[in-house]
């Protein structure tokens, strides 16, 4: 036998192990051993009759609950067993909460404690009712966008006839009279005047975080950052590669376009709300989206890349997302996600907890046509100013010569001359004007 989420061996009693049964309380209930090593093996106690009058008198003074304590014995050695059960109201001691998460103990503050507390009591955060918002905060034009959205689904309700009140109670985002913090995520006019960091903040990095090159901060209602996230992406943050057959133009996507679009919406429906601001960050060879909000407790990495049940930690965000042919309802989202990328041949996505939150991360192939080579090809047959002027370039393809010089650092007869062997070495491509022209980087 060996420790697991709800067993716990010790080889003798310490009052610090109240938090072990404080946290099996507050989680699915478990079993601490006292007098078994860390292995399972009885190692015998030999305070055993006072334990068993100090124990059970112990616990329910600290924290009010009622465990069974039994004494055991084997191969003459006595040892007690603390049976915990799971309890639908949280449990404290000395004032504070600790919850059983794996084979760990920890101690829940914070956002972790609010959202800790609202479970308990048999709701999320997004189920709540805001007593300060009223339908004249709610933005018709988002409901709008959000039928037009779901028009090809057919999950949504008939919606026809209704006024946004009634629309809001097709959803189940009210409560009475009243509507609920999720419909205020969902169509707010502006969700930030009740809720801080309701943003997706995007920077544009070079070779590493501490290269910032530009950002952009989105905020507004989910469908809004929905859209509007996207259209940022592909028209500012994102470089297409760009290959020609004869005189067509072909331009192709760095990464797969489901897979940006759950990614983001990953982050929209399970973020903690109360938390810090969704940051993407975009790199010249990869991309990651950040949410502030740990997994559900039972729930690993592992799992998030195989079949796993649907677990949001906003449900009628979810729900709302679903109908709007947004999400699937089957915990779907990261297997797309990395099937996305497999089917376009590019490697398995990165997926991480960090600070508070969970991380996901794409990577690029050097170029479309061929399997990632081109790049240090490149490199190998451009030198140093050329290498710079096509990073330029890919940034921003209206650039000028004097911009170029300016950004590099070298003189303009320099940047002409690099560009008129990028072009004989067919790197390079004009299009259009003089004035009023671009830049094509070919990865050839």
């Amino acid at each position: 036998m060996h420790e697991s989420q709800n067993t716990e061996f010790k080889s003798s009693w310490h009052d610090d192990y109240l938090k072990w049964i404080c946290g099996f309380a507050n989680a699915i209930g478990g079993m601490i051993h006292i007098g078994k090593d860390d292995k399972g093996k009885v190692v015998g106690i030999s305070d055993y009759a006072k334990l068993m009058e100090y124990l059970p008198n112990k616990i329910r003074n600290s924290m009010g609950i009622i465990c069974d304590v039994q004494l055991h014995e084997k191969n003459d050695k006595k040892y007690i067993s603390i049976k915990v059960n799971p309890y639908s109201v949280p449990v404290s001691l000395r004032g504070r909460f600790y919850y059983r998460s794996g084979t760990t103990k920890m101690e829940l503050t914070g956002v972790e404690l609010n959202e800790f507390l609202i479970k308990k009591a048999g709701k999320t955060w997004d189920d709540m009712v805001e007593e300060n918002a009223s339908i004249k905060d709610i933005d018709e034009k988002s409901i709008a966008q959000f039928i037009k959205d779901s028009s090809d689904k057919g999950r949504l309700p008939e919606t026809k006839g209704l006024n946004t009140f009634e629309f809001l109670e097709k959803l189940k985002l009210t409560d009475g009279k009243k509507i609920k913090r999720a419909a205020i995520i969902m169509f707010g006019k502006d969700p930030m005047r009740f809720y801080p960091n309701i943003q997706v903040k995007i920077g544009r990095f070079g070779v590493d975080a501490a290269d910032l090159r530009f950002h952009e901060i989105i905020e507004g209602n989910l469908v809004h950052m929905y859209h509007e996230v996207q259209v940022l992406l592909n028209h500012k943050f994102l470089i297409r590669p760009i290959t020609f057959e004869g005189f067509q133009r072909l331009e192709h996507d760095l990464y797969p376009t489901a897979a940006l679009r759950e990614m983001l919406l990953n982050a929209l429906v399970h973020r903690t709300y109360m938390g810090a601001t969704i940051q993407m960050r975009v790199y010249d060879d990869r991309l990651s989206i950040w949410n502030e909000g740990a997994l559900p407790y039972d729930l690993s990495l592992e799992d998030l890349k195989k079949e796993h049940s649907s677990r949001p930690r906003n449900p009628l965000l979810a729900n709302a997302c679903f109908l709007g042919g947004y999400i699937d309802a089957w915990g779907r989202g990261t297997l797309k996600i990395i099937n996305a990328c497999k089917e376009a041949g590019l490697p398995e996505p990165e997926i991480v907890q960090m600070n508070g939150g969970i991380s996901m991360t794409l990577f690029v192939h050097a170029s479309p046509s061929d399997d990632g080579k081109a790049s240090g090809k490149r490199r190998e047959s451009v030198g140093k100013t050329s290498s710079e002027i096509l990073k330029a370039c890919m940034e921003k393809s209206e650039i000028t010569i004097p911009e170029l010089a300016l950004k590099i650092g070298v003189t303009e007869r320099s940047i002409e001359r690099n560009i008129q062997k990028l072009q004989q070495e067919g790197f390079l491509r004009r299009s259009g004007g003089r004035k009023e022209g671009r830049w094509d980087v070919i990865l050839k």
